[in-house]
C-alpha cells in the first residue's frame, strides 16, 4: 500500500449496517425483522461453586439489558483489585423466556454485541456455543433449536471469576445490546454488505457494493438484487440491478457499481451519510431488504506531509477512550456517550482511539454522525499475557489475572474478523490497530532497547536511545527468540486484516519503536504509532523516512502538541486520555482509576480540557485557574517581576496529570494567589474588581499559560481580550454563603423508550447563583414520575461511594444524577435536599 512514501486510501465510503444489516420489519413491512431483545431478562449472581442453570428461583431478579453487575456493587479495597477499579467479578446467569413465529422458509439468529466475558449460551437446553472475548460481537443460528409455536428459554452464563483479567475496568455481564434476527432462507447474512467508493471526484463518486447472498434452501434459487443509494433526504441518487442464480445451500458474493453525481463528502465538520438499500426480489416479490449506511470520503497518510482528508491537510487531534463511563460502568446508554463526545468535540477533538479493544456498535454509530475519525483497536495482548497490575514483564501469575492471552492462539482470527466485518462500513473508522504496547510482553524488545538493563542514568521519556540502531539490532539478534516471535504475529494479524479490508491502514501502538523498526514489527504496519515517544519523532523520520508516523498515546500537555505542530510529517496524536476511567489504580486507594482525562468520571470538564481547547479549537476561549502560592507550581520572581516556574523548564516534561489548580476565587484576604489563564487569544488583560492588573501577550509564555500573581481580595477576577474585534471575557466571583441547590439538565425532554437519558447536575450556589466550590455537602435526590435512577456521581477520582444510590457527597459543590426514561410517558420531577439549602424542582417531560 505504500508508494513514494505516501499511504493513500482513495476509497472511502463506509457505512453502518443497520440492525446487523436488516431493516426493521415494522418500518418496511417485509419478512426480515430485528427484534430488540434487551427486555424481560432475569439475572442471578452466583457463588463460583454453583454451576447450576436452574438454582433457587429466589436468586433471580428482573433486568433490562445492557447490564453490568459489577458497577452495581460497592467498591472494595480488600477484596477488589485496583487494576479493574476495586469492583468485583463473579459468575452471572441470565435467562429469558420468549415466543417467536418462524415460518418454514425463515431463519432465526440470536446476536450479542458484547458479553464480558467467557460467555456460554444455551437455547432450550442445547448449548449453542462459548465466546471468551468480551469485546467482540457474536451470534448463533437458532433456527433448529426453537420450539415451534411455543415458549423458548435462552440462558447465558458469564464467568468473570478472573476479576483482575485486564488492566482497566471491564464490567461484567451482557453489557451490550442483544437482538433476535429473523430472515428468509435466501438472504444477506449478518455483516454481509461492504460499501466502498474507489473513485471520487467533485462531479461523481463510484460506489461499489459488495454483497453476500446465502441460500439455505435445498433447491436452486433465481433472484433479482437491486441496490439503491439514498441521500440524507431519502432521494435516490443511483441504482444497480443484478439477476442471478444460486445453487442450493451455498453462498455467493455479488459486486454492483453505482454512480453518485455531485457527491457530498463525509468530513469531520460535515459528516454526510448516505444509505444503500439492497432488495432481494424473487418471483416479483420482495423477500428481503437491507440498509447499509456509509459516507463518501478519501484520505491518505504521507510520510513527509502528514494526514490528508478529502484532499486537505489535517492534524489528528485525538483522544484515547476506554469503554466505561463512570456510574454506568460498561453498560453505557447511547445518550451518555453522546453527551461525552459532544463535550470533547467542543474542545476541538476530531479523533478517537478505542483503547484497547473494539467499541460497541452504538459508539461507532455516534462517531459516524458526529464527525469523529476512529482508530479501532483489536487487542491489548497477543501470544504472551500482560501483568494486569503492571505494564511491563510478568511479575505475578495467579488465577484472577489470566485474561485474553489464554485464548489468543485459538480465537484471535475469529475475533479480528468479527470486528472488521461488523465495522468496515463505518465512515468514521480510518485505521485498524492490531495491538497496544505489545513489546512489553516479549522480553527481547525491552532488553534490546538499552533503556532498562544497562548502567544508563538517562530518562526514557525525554532522551534518545542510549545505544545506536546497530547496537540495538545486535542485542536483539543475540537474544533468545522465545516460543512466539512478535514480528511474525504482527504480520499474521496484518494479513488477516487486509484479507477483509484493504481500504484502511494497519497500525499499532509501539512503546519501543527504536527496537520495533529494526525487528520486522513495523514492517507489518502501514502507519507506525508511537506511545509516549515524541522524543523519537525526528529519530524515526530520519532513520525510517518511508514510514508515516504519528502519536497514538501521548500526554495531555502543551509540549506534546507543540511537538506535533512543529513537524509536518507527524499526522497527529491521541492523548491519554479523553475521559478518566476506572482501573490501573493498584496501591492508590481510594483512587479508583486513572485521572489523566480531559473530563472526569462524571463527564465534567477538567483544567486540562480547557488547555487543549485553547490549542485545538478556533472558538475564542478563556479559562481562569487559581492556586495559593505555596501549592502552585509557579512563584512570583521579584527580580524579573514575573511569575515563573518553581522548577524551571518543568512544563516541557509534564506527564499524565495536570497540576493542582482551582476553578474559584475564594481564599483568605491577602493570600498570595497565582492566577493562570488558558486561552487562544493572543493578548489578554486581567482585572480584579474592575482594576486592571496588566495586559500580557501569549507569546510571552513558552508554556502557553498566562500568569499573574495577585494578592487576594473578595470580588470578581476577570480575563478579557479581543477576537476579530469582539470582546471576550470570563470571570470568577467570590460567593457568599451557601443558599440553594441549583438543578440543571441539558435534556429536559425524553423519549419514553426505556433508553433515553437525562443528566441532572446539582450545584451548590449562593443567593446570587454563584457556584460554591470550596464546601462539600451530602445531597439526596428525590425523583417522582416514570424514570429509572441509574445512579449518582460527583466526578472525583477518590469517590468510592456507591454509584447505585440517590445520595452522595458533592465534589467542588457539584453532583450528577443520571435518569433513564421508562416506556411510560410521564412528567418527571427531580428535587434535591442538603440540610437547609433551598431547591427548585426540575421538570423533565418523558413522552
Amino acid at each position: 500500500m505504500l508508494k513514494s512514501k505516501v499511504l493513500v486510501i482513495i476509497f472511502y465510503s463506509l457505512g453502518f449496517f443497520f440492525s446487523e444489516g436488516f431493516a426493521q420489519a415494522s418500518e418496511k413491512n417485509i419478512p426480515n425483522e430485528v427484534q430488540d431483545f434487551n427486555f424481560d431478562w432475569e439475572f442471578s449472581l452466583r457463588n463460583p461453586a454453583d454451576s447450576s442453570k436452574t438454582a433457587n428461583v429466589d436468586n433471580w431478579k428482573p433486568v433490562k439489558l445492557p447490564h453490568d453487575w459489577s458497577v452495581e456493587a460497592s467498591f472494595d479495597s480488600i477484596k477488589g483489585e485496583g487494576a479493574t477499579g476495586y469492583l468485583p467479578g463473579g459468575i452471572g446467569w441470565y435467562k429469558k423466556e420468549f415466543s417467536t413465529d418462524i415460518g418454514k422458509d425463515e431463519k432465526a439468529y440470536i446476536y450479542f454485541d458484547g458479553n464480558y466475558n467467557n460467555a456460554e449460551v444455551w437455547l432450550n437446553g442445547t448449548k449453542l456455543g462459548f465466546h471468551p472475548y468480551g469485546y467482540t460481537p457474536h451470534y448463533y443460528d437458532i433456527t433448529d433449536y426453537l420450539n415451534s409455536a411455543s415458549e423458548n428459554e435462552i440462558m447465558v452464563k458469564v464467568d468473570r471469576t478472573r476479576y483482575a483479567d485486564s488492566r482497566w475496568y471491564t464490567g461484567s455481564g451482557i453489557y451490550r445490546n442483544v437482538s433476535l434476527i429473523t430472515t428468509n432462507k435466501l438472504h444477506v447474512p449478518i455483516w454481509g454488505t461492504f460499501i466502498t467508493t474507489p473513485e471520487i471526484t467533485d462531479k461523481e463518486a463510484i460506489v461499489n457494493a459488495q454483497i453476500q447472498i446465502k441460500n439455505d434452501f435445498q433447491r436452486r434459487k433465481e433472484f433479482k438484487l437491486i441496490t439503491e443509494v439514498l441521500d440524507a433526504d431519502g432521494k435516490i441518487k443511483g441504482k444497480a440491478t443484478s439477476t442471478k442464480r444460486i445453487a442450493p445451500e451455498s453462498e455467493i458474493t455479488l459486486n454492483q457499481e453505482i454512480i453518485v453525481n455531485n457527491p457530498q463528502l463525509w468530513d469531520i465538520e460535515s459528516p454526510y451519510l448516505y444509505i444503500a438499500v439492497t432488495s432481494i426480489i424473487e418471483d416479483n416479490k420482495l423477500i428481503g431488504q437491507y440498509e447499509t449506511r456509509f459516507g463518501i470520503r478519501q484520505f491518505k497518510f504521507d510520510a513527509d506531509k502528514g494526514f490528508f482528508l478529502n484532499g486537505k491537510n489535517l492534524k489528528i487531534k485525538g483522544v484515547n477512550l476506554h469503554h466505561d463511563a463512570g456510574l454506568v460502568g460498561a453498560a453505557v446508554p447511547e445518550g451518555v456517550w453522546e453527551r461525552r463526545l459532544k463535550i470533547l468535540k467542543e474542545a476541538g477533538v476530531n479523533a478517537i482511539r478505542t483503547a484497547h479493544n473494539p467499541a460497541s456498535k452504538e459508539f461507532l454509530h455516534l462517531c459516524d454522525e458526529m464527525g469523529f475519525l476512529v482508530q479501532e483497536e483489536f487487542f491489548d495482548e497477543w501470544d504472551n499475557p500482560k501483568d494486569k497490575r503492571f505494564n511491563q514483564k510478568e511479575r505475578s501469575v495467579d488465577y484472577i489475572t489470566r485474561g485474553y492471552g489464554e485464548h489468543f492462539q485459538e480465537w484471535a482470527r475469529r475475533d479480528l474478523r468479527a470486528t472488521i466485518l461488523r465495522d468496515r462500513n463505518h465512515p468514521s473508522i480510518f485505521q485498524w490497530s492490531i495491538g497496544n504496547e505489545i513489546e512489553w510482553t516479549y522480553p527481547r524488545y525491552r532488553n534490546a532497547s538499552g533503556y532498562f538493563n544497562m548502567n544508563w542514568q538517562g530518562n526514557y521519556f525525554w532522551e534518545l536511545p542510549p545505544i545506536t540502531p546497530q547496537q540495538i539490532k545486535e542485542r536483539f539478534d543475540e537474544s533468545e527468540e522465545g516460543k512466539y516471535v512478535l514480528a511474525e504475529t504482527a504480520k499474521k494479524l496484518s494479513k488477516w486484516t487486509k484479507e477483509l479490508d484493504t481500504t484502511r491502514p494497519v497500525t499499532a501502538n509501539l512503546i519501543l519503536p527504536s527496537v520495533s523498526h529494526l525487528t520486522g514489527y513495523a514492517d507489518a504496519l502501514d502507519v507506525v504509532g508511537y506511545s509516549y515517544r515524541r522524543v523519537l519523532y525526528d529519530y524515526g523520520h530520519e532513520n525510517y523516512p518511508d514510514k508515516p508516523i504519528m502519536g497514538t498515546e501521548n500526554l495531555p500537555q502543551w509540549h506534546e502538541w507543540k511537538a506535533v505542530l512543529e513537524r509536518p510529517f507527524i499526522s497527529g496524536t491521541f492523548l491519554w486520555t479523553g475521559i478518566d476511567y476506572m482501573g490501573e489504580a493498584n496501591g492508590n486507594w481510594p483512587v479508583k482509576g486513572t485521572l489523566s482525562g480531559l473530563l472526569d468520571f462524571a463527564g465534567f470538564k477538567k483544567p486540562s480540557y480547557h488547555m487543549m481547547k485553547s490549542l485545538w479549537s478556533e472558538e475564542p476561549h478563556i479559562y481562569i485557574a487559581t492556586q495559593t502560592n505555596d501549592k502552585s507550581i509557579f512563584k512570583w520572581d521579584g527580580a524579573t517581576n514575573q511569575v515563573v516556574e518553581k522548577k524551571p523548564g518543568a512544563w516541557e516534561h509534564a506527564l499524565w496529570f495536570w497540576h493542582d489548580v482551582n476553578e474559584h476565587w475564594d481564599y483568605k484576604v491577602n493570600d498570595s494567589i497565582i492566577v493562570e489563564v488558558y486561552s487562544n487569544l493572543e493578548e489578554l488583560e486581567l482585572l480584579l474588581n474592575g482594576q486592571s492588573l496588566g495586559v500580557k501577550k501569549l507569546s510571552q509564555f513558552p508554556d502557553h499559560i498566562y500568569k499573574w500573581a495577585v494578592p487576594y481580595e473578595k470580588g470578581e477576577i476577570t480575563g478579557k481580550g479581543l477576537k476579530n474585534g469582539k470582546t471576550i471575557w470570563k470571570s470568577l466571583v467570590t460567593p457568599t454563603q451557601a443558599y440553594a441547590i441549583k438543578l440543571t439538565t441539558e435534556n429536559d425532554t425524553l423519549q419514553a423508550n426505556a433508553y433515553d437519558v437525562s443528566h441532572v447536575v446539582a450545584q451548590i450556589v449562593d443567593k446570587a447563583g454563584n457556584p460554591i466550590k470550596t464546601k462539600e455537602q451530602n445531597i439526596e435526590f428525590s425523583v417522582e414520575g416514570e424514570a429509572k435512577v441509574l445512579g449518582v456521581d460527583n466526578g472525583s477520582g477518590t469517590n468510592v461511594q456507591d454509584y447505585q444510590s440517590n445520595s452522595l457527597k458533592t465534589n467542588q459543590g457539584k453532583a450528577l444524577l443520571l435518569l433513564q426514561a421508562t416506556k411510560e410517558p410521564s412528567v418527571i420531577t427531580v428535587t434535591a435536599k442538603a440540610g437547609s439549602l433551598k431547591t427548585e424542582p426540575l421538570k423533565i417531560i418523558s413522552q
